[in-house]
């Protein structure tokens, strides 16, 4: 079952997820690729563990469902997300048995350490995320990048390194076979909580079904108001804040009612949202500025500020805001 971020709760638990089999451990594979360690992996228990993998490659998220339908595999949830985020606001506190991470993108290059994902920062959400007992287990080719995995684990203050051989099912990936077939082998290493940190889930939630809960702005605008000159195109327009970019890209005319409709470019760290905020008119003469239900969004900060931004540009234009609700 593939879910987009507007699928999950913010925190999720299992029996929402996994109603028929909420008991059994839960698992996250954090960059699952085609999908090929889940079916081995599963096939060493006689009830597979509830699977929630995360993969940023859209091609990937199709070929690993096939596969895991083939399989048989019914209690896996996947999804294209970045992996932070996934496990910062989706997974609750000592939700998870094991986070499983198989040949991570390593950014050899100079300048992108920042990019990898194996850091004391994830190390320490990972501990807050695992059950007593549960571990992160990682399995890589590249020797560099395991080194400075098992530092970042150790310099975290929050995990125990042990150094195993890899689980078979590791071996059988797509970059396993490929690496076995150049005469390289793999290292592994299991990492354990020697604390759970509070780390807390961000404020986050999913688009309300209150109308009131919606972030929207109520103005009276100009009767000469028009949003941009005919035949030119819109201005882009940013803003930012201490954990967020918005950029208003483009206005349109709205299909439905008099009015407009906002496009808006939301970025939060790992975090990109695109969304629409209407602008519509009202039988008073007013004008309800509002963020719109298309494409599922979650409610952010940034999200707020994407209608903030749209109704101080209004503003600008000679608006005046009655009601602000974000």
């Amino acid at each position: 079952m593939i879910f987009s971020l507007s699928d999950f709760h913010f925190p999720d638990a299992t029996p929402r997820l996994y109603p028929q089999t909420a008991g059994r451990p839960w698992v996250l594979e954090i960059g699952f690729g085609d999908g090929r360690f889940w079916p081995h992996h599963a096939a060493m228990f006689a009830e597979p563990p509830n699977y929630l993998g995360v993969e940023l490659s859209g091609v990937s998220l199709l070929k690993a469902q096939r596969r895991l339908k083939s399989a048989g595999l019914n209690n896996a949830i996947l999804t294209k997300l970045p992996a932070d985020v996934l496990l910062r606001e989706v997974v609750p506190r000592g939700g998870l048995d094991t986070i499983v991470v198989n040949f991570p993108d390593p950014w050899p290059k100079a300048g992108h350490l920042e990019h990898r994902l194996l850091r004391a920062p994830f190390f320490q959400l990972a501990a807050s995320r695992l059950k007593p007992g549960g571990a992160v287990l990682l399995t890589t080719d590249h020797d560099e990048y395991f080194d400075f995995a098992c530092q970042a684990a150790r310099d975290s203050g929050v995990m125990h390194v042990e150094l195993t051989g890899p689980p078979p099912a590791a071996l059988e990936t797509k970059y396993a076979l490929k690496w076995r077939d150049l005469g390289l082998s793999a290292q592994h290493a299991r990492f354990t909580p020697t604390a759970h940190p509070d780390v807390p889930h961000g404020d986050v939630r999913p688009y309300p079904e209150d109308p009131e809960q919606v972030p929207h702005a109520i103005l009276t605008l100009p009767a000469e108001f028009t949003p941009a000159t005919p035949g030119q195109p819109f201005q882009k327009r940013t803003a930012r804040g201490g954990d967020w970019t918005v950029i208003l890209l483009d206005l349109y005319a709205s299909l439905r009612r008099d009015g407009w409709v906002a496009l808006a470019h939301v970025v939060e760290g790992e975090l990109t949202q695109e969304v629409l905020v209407g602008i519509t008119a009202r039988e008073d003469g007013s004008h309800l500025v509002r963020l719109a239900r298309f494409g599922g969004p979650i409610i952010t900060p940034g999200v707020k500020a994407a209608v903030g931004a749209v109704t101080e540009w209004l503003e600008e234009s000679g608006g005046r805001v009655t009601h602000r609700g974000y």
